[in-house]
């Protein structure tokens, strides 16, 4: 095994993987046949204890006979011949690896694990900002692979976990460059996993890079998220070391660049060094609260009027908009829906005004807030 570099760190994931399996499923060269490696590897599966599944691969155009034979040596059972390239015989394999787990488990397993994997957070941001370091420091445990190169990370990796009571489930995301840089197909995949993922949560924590600017990617990360409506937590990692005057530096780049993300908790943080992880914590189970707070429309109208009475809308012309009564339209993120008339006449700076008010009002701190107008039509209008 390596000593060191992101060859070690792989196989170190690698032994811990099988520790933690139900089965392994061990896959071989049939085109190169059985190596001194294969060798290896099977004396320490064998030493593992676990159920192991020999799988020989790109077996196309190949007898049966002609490609298992040298590989009943390692004494690992019959072999599963497939090609994975064309898909022969993949979904027997797959249906029996899964046979053969659910026979090992205890019936109700499967059923704890559907309904604990808890709050869903999605960690997105630059390559290199410290997401995988994050994801351990939490964990108490080398879970994925941090190494101080961008890429490392290529899939999104989910992770159930338990925390002071609390059940969540990390989702460890590819890092998202800019897209002029984005050139290889694995890397494209990447970021639409990465997307996919965001979509997916129930909050989302943005990493920024304290030793880097705050750059115009950043910001393109962030009007994602806030575009698809997930609660958001943002993080500047590597906070450790810096100099007062240099923290100042950021804090006011921060608030010039990312100005609309007022509504989430900013955390100054060391992943490395386990620092302002805990009240991080806190406000991602604050976040997710608020985004899936359940607001009654009797305490929805309230609001609405004392916002009225304390700022009426701006006339149109003639014409001023009223504004009824109010009520919930959906959750993560919060929807308002505001009933009334001429309510198309609404500016956009009452609008923002009515968002701060129902954030104030309900305490939501963390997650987006949406409001939709629908004005009642006039019954005496001609067509």
């Amino acid at each position: 095994m390596a000593k060191e570099g992101i060859m070690h760190q792989m196989a170190k994931q690698t032994k811990q993987a099988v520790a933690e399996a139900d089965i392994v499923v061990f896959i071989v060269d049939g085109r190169q046949g059985l190596t001194p490696h294969d060798k290896t590897i099977t004396d320490f599966l064998r030493k593992s204890g676990r159920s192991v599944m020999l799988v020989i691969n790109k077996s196309e155009g190949m007898k049966y006979t002609s490609v298992a034979a040298d590989f009943y040596e390692l004494g690992l059972g019959d072999p599963y011949v497939i090609s994975a390239a064309h898909g022969d015989g993949v979904m027997d394999l797959v249906d029996e690896s899964l046979n053969l787990a659910f026979a090992q488990r205890p019936s109700d397993t499967d059923d704890q694990d559907t309904h604990h994997r808890g709050v869903k957070i999605a960690i997105v941001g630059r390559p290199n900002v410290g997401k995988s370091t994050f994801v351990n420091t939490v964990l108490g445990e080398d879970r994925v692979i941090a190494f101080d190169m961008p890429g490392t990370t290529r899939d999104s990796i989910e992770i159930p976990f338990e925390r002071e009571g609390r059940h969540y489930t990390l989702i460890d995301t590819a890092g998202i460059r800019r897209r002029g840089k984005v050139f290889e197909a694995i890397e494209k995949f990447s970021v639409v996993k990465t997307l996919q993922s965001i979509s997916e949560a129930n909050v989302v924590l943005l990493l920024l890079d304290a030793q880097q600017d705050i750059s115009e990617q950043d910001a393109h990360i962030a009007g994602f998220v806030l575009e698809s409506g997930r609660a958001l937590v943002v993080g500047v990692n590597k906070w450790d070391g810096l100099t007062s005057d240099k923290r100042d530096e950021i804090k006011m780049d921060l608030e010039r660049k990312l100005s609309f993300l007022s509504f989430a908790k900013f955390h100054f943080i060391s992943a490395l060094k386990s620092t302002g992880i805990g009240p991080l914590m806190k406000s991602i189970d604050a976040a997710y609260i608020a985004a899936m707070a359940d607001l009654t429309t009797p305490k929805l109208t309230r609001a609405l009027i004392e916002a009225v009475e304390h700022q009426q809308p701006r006339r149109k012309g003639s014409i001023r908009p009223k504004l009824r009564y109010a009520h919930q339209g959906g959750q993560n993120p919060p929807i308002v829906i505001i009933h009334g008339n001429a309510l198309d006449s609404i500016e956009d700076n009452y609008k923002r005004y009515l968002e701060k008010h129902f954030r104030d009002t309900f305490s939501l701190t963390g997650t987006p807030l949406r409001i939709e107008f629908r004005s009642s039509k006039n019954p005496f209008a001609r067509n």
